[in-house]
């Protein structure tokens, strides 16, 4: 995870504070910043035990019902909530028709310099940017559960989002430890895209009869999964060879048909001998320095992977 820096000057208001609210506020707590979460009356009760266990499992320490280090208060107020925050992040419900009264409401009664942000991975950005007053202010942010330890955010701007509120929300971001990557909105952004395609060939291979949803995650776990933590999938092409990932591509194509067919781009890329690291070029540009240096460090990353995932398996 990213280390945060010192996030004691900012104030943040998660509205909605379930799973991933309780998660958001306890990263930005153990950061430094105060925190305040919103939440039915009814709810509030729940939300606080909750809390604790979040709070005790990331940072080791304990937690009381008014806060603990960082500040964190959870109210059933939301004007109080929110009044004199940095960032508003809603975290209410993944459903249009909850998000948009509520952050009609938030940006009615937060700051008017106040970032408001809403915590999605699918729904439509322009919707719910309609429903907020000064718009340029509105971003979005997604999230990852546990949103405590995931390090990622996807950040995507609404048409009428200001620059600035998009540069604001990522140095408040890597203030609470996050890594914020800006991108496209577009439905499900990247990593849902990413995941939920691979859930669906998962799916396949258990329908199919090839494999049992546990030897499926086991091939995963151990194979290309077990490389993706220190490597994106453009890197691990890269030093895999483009070329290679063709020639896998043209078998699967006569065999499961044209949604595995070479994309123009990779076609251009090895017609132009552009292969990957053996090559000197691929997605990437390498010296030859940087290829040894690359592999070096590879091995060493996966030898330590491998080290920790056994540890962690091997019975006491």
């Amino acid at each position: 995870m990213t280390a945060p820096t010192d996030a004691a000057g900012y104030t943040l208001a998660v509205v909605g504070f379930g799973t991933m609210g309780q998660g958001i506020a306890v990263a930005a707590a153990a950061a430094g910043a105060a925190v305040r979460g919103y939440d039915r009356d009814d709810a509030l009760p729940g939300a606080r035990d909750a809390l604790r266990g979040t709070w005790q499992r990331f940072t080791g320490r304990d937690v009381d019902d008014t806060g603990g280090p960082g500040g964190i208060t959870v109210t059933g107020d939301l004007a109080a909530a929110v009044a004199g925050a940095d960032v508003v992040v809603e975290a209410v419900s993944e459903d249009v028709a909850v998000k948009v009264p509520v952050l009609a409401e938030v940006s009615g009664l937060a700051s008017a310099d106040a970032v408001v942000a809403t915590n999605t991975s699918s729904l439509p950005i322009d919707t719910l940017a309609d429903a907020v007053t000064h718009p340029r202010r509105f971003v979005a942010t997604h999230f990852f559960n546990p949103a405590e330890l995931v390090p990622c955010v996807e950040v995507a701007a609404a048409p009428a989002t200001a620059s600035e509120t998009v540069d604001r929300a990522c140095t408040v971001l890597t203030a609470i430890g996050k890594e914020p990557v800006v991108v496209r909105a577009a439905p499900g952004f990247i990593a849902n895209r990413l995941q939920l395609a691979l859930f669906l060939e998962a799916l396949a291979c258990v329908d199919e009869g090839l494999a049992t949803p546990e030897q499926v995650d086991t091939v995963v776990r151990r194979s290309f999964g077990f490389r993706l933590p220190a490597y994106g999938p453009f890197q691990i092409a890269d030093m895999a060879g483009l070329d290679v990932y063709a020639s896998i591509l043209d078998t699967l194509e006569v065999t499961y048909g044209p949604q595995f067919a070479q994309p123009a781009s990779l076609r251009g890329l090895v017609a132009e001998g552009r292969l990957g690291t053996k090559a000197g070029h691929g997605f990437a540009a390498y010296t030859a320095a940087e290829v040894d240096a690359l592999m070096r460090e590879r091995d060493g990353r996966y030898r330590r992977m491998l080290g920790a995932v056994d540890a962690e398996h091997t019975p006491d």
